[in-house]
């Protein structure tokens, strides 16, 4: 058969071409960046109704549960993602898992089209000899247990240990580096889970190390990230690795690269004291075996420039060497790349490499897990574009059923459907329990909280907040 392209390279992206009827219909599968950026744009045109489907009672994805806690002003896009979702026209549909309460041809069948913006929710696995011991866990997954997120709020993360090492160095690896080393009465007054507050109170951490099997000129990390590590936490380099710095540094020209080996330069000696917790930068140190033998006790590293091996002692080991998209049912998926085959954001069939009919990808399930936030917008806008086309050629087929409909089979298979006032009942709830205590809010980790508060509203079209305390389950009431 045909082999499509994979994706497309992201360029400027010229707004959606404007719709000729109305009436058009989209379902968007994900309510993280790409999902909603994807709705605003949808809804800039005239008689356009798109319903956002989420599994969870909670929208925003990584936005809410992917961004460190003392990054609030990464977290502010959410007042805007508000605004969004306040539009005439749009519709949550959050607590309802596509492939298990509606399939993608009964979500066809109540609209032109269904856009997928559902990230890459997978863990690329760290593959040596011992991985699967107690103590090496996700980072990816231990960020999601520090900010609450339910799936992963009852997650043990040990840290009776002076070193945790963290593989990988891009920003999430740093972001738990900083976290594991923080002051926790510099966190109690974010949205960090009160678990994860505890853990960190009583954390015996002196010592992280962030590994990379590249050397420096090649760190994953950005350069605002690095700038903002070195200014606030203690951060290293042994001897070796500093070296390998000032080696990068005589010959990178790239502005960008420079400036970033130019802080490294700048970061202390490992051999110096510390009075408090740090962070330990370390390249050019490929993992070969996580040393046992009933759990984690140490790792094992081979050098890239073949000088031989390195044993780092740790109980706590934290694989951050990316994210994985998964397979979508009813839809082609290329698993080497671990996305949905696509051009310009329409999905291809894998064997003709011609357009699925109303299918639509956005997000890292659409080019992979690269970019930030705001790299969702442009790519939002250009399968919006796509799908704005098709529309406009005809090449959409009308939905079978009429709109009422859907909010019928969704309640039929997930009563406890959250919609727009449900979310909005949730949000004013988690802000009421953090403003007792200076906190931006305090996050419901469990699933049967939410669905709780979600049903205590006024009920009506119009539905109206109560008073806000009685929207807290009574054993969540601040006393």
């Amino acid at each position: 058969g045909v082999k499509p392209p994979l994706t497309t390279r992201l360029a400027p992206v010229a707004p959606a071409p404007r719709i000729h009827r109305p009436g058009l219909r989209v379902a968007v599968v994900g309510s993280g960046p790409a999902g909603m950026y994807a709705a605003d744009e949808l809804l800039t045109q005239t008689g356009v109704t798109v319903n956002v489907f989420d599994k969870l009672p909670t929208p925003y994805g990584l936005a809410r549960a992917g961004v460190a806690p003392d990054h609030p002003n990464t977290r502010a896009i959410t007042a805007l993602f508000d605004r969004i979702g306040a539009t005439p026209g749009f519709s949550y549909f959050l607590n309802v898992e596509v492939g298990k309460h509606l399939s993608h041809t009964e979500l066809l069948a109540h609209h032109h089209a269904v856009l997928y913006a559902v990230g890459a929710s997978g863990d690329r696995r760290l593959q040596v000899q011992g991985a699967g011991w107690p103590g090496l866990a996700s980072a990816t997954e231990t960020v999601a247990w520090i900010n609450g997120h339910p799936r992963f709020a009852d997650q043990k993360v040990d840290l009776g240990h002076e070193r945790v090492v963290v593989i990988g160095n891009g920003n999430v690896a740093l972001d738990l580096a900083r976290i594991l080393t923080a002051d926790p009465d510099c966190l109690a007054g974010t949205d960090i889970s009160d678990a994860a507050l505890r853990t960190l109170r009583a954390s015996s951490v002196r010592e992280v190390v962030v590994v990379a099997r590249r050397g420096p000129a090649d760190s994953a990390f950005t350069l605002p990230e690095l700038i903002g590590l070195a200014a606030n936490c203690d951060v290293v380099l042994d001897a070796g690795d500093r070296d390998r710095v000032l080696d990068d540094l005589a010959v990178v020209r790239d502005p960008v690269t420079r400036a970033k080996l130019e802080v490294l330069a700048g970061l202390s000696e490992a051999a110096g004291e510390t009075r408090r917790p740090r962070i330990r930068l370390a390249y050019r140190l490929n993992p070969r075996r996580v040393l046992g033998p009933d759990r984690v006790r140490a790792v094992e590293f081979t050098r890239t420039d073949g000088t031989g091996t390195v044993t780092l002692e740790s109980g706590l080991v934290l694989s951050s060497i990316g994210y994985r998209g998964e397979p979508i049912a009813g839809l082609p998926f290329d698993h080497a790349a671990s996305v949905v085959p696509n051009q310009a954001g329409r999905v291809l069939d894998l064997v003709t490499g011609r357009p699925v009919a109303g299918a639509y990808v956005a997000g890292w399930i659409k080019r992979g897990p690269t970019g930030f936030i705001g790299t969702n917008k442009s790519c939002a806008m250009q399968t919006v574009a796509a799908l704005a086309e098709d529309f406009n050629a005809g090449l959409l087929d009308d939905p079978v059923h009429r709109p009422a409909a859907l909010g019928r089979l969704v309640r039929a298979r997930q009563p406890d459907v959250v919609d727009r006032e449900g979310w909005r009942a949730i949000d004013a709830a988690e802000i009421a329990r953090g403003a007792a205590s200076g906190r931006p809010r305090v996050k419901f980790t469990s699933v049967q909280d939410m669905l709780a508060v979600a049903r205590q509203r006024t009920p009506g079209p119009r539905a109206r907040l109560r008073r806000v305390g009685d929207l807290v389950p009574a054993r969540h009431r601040l006393r």
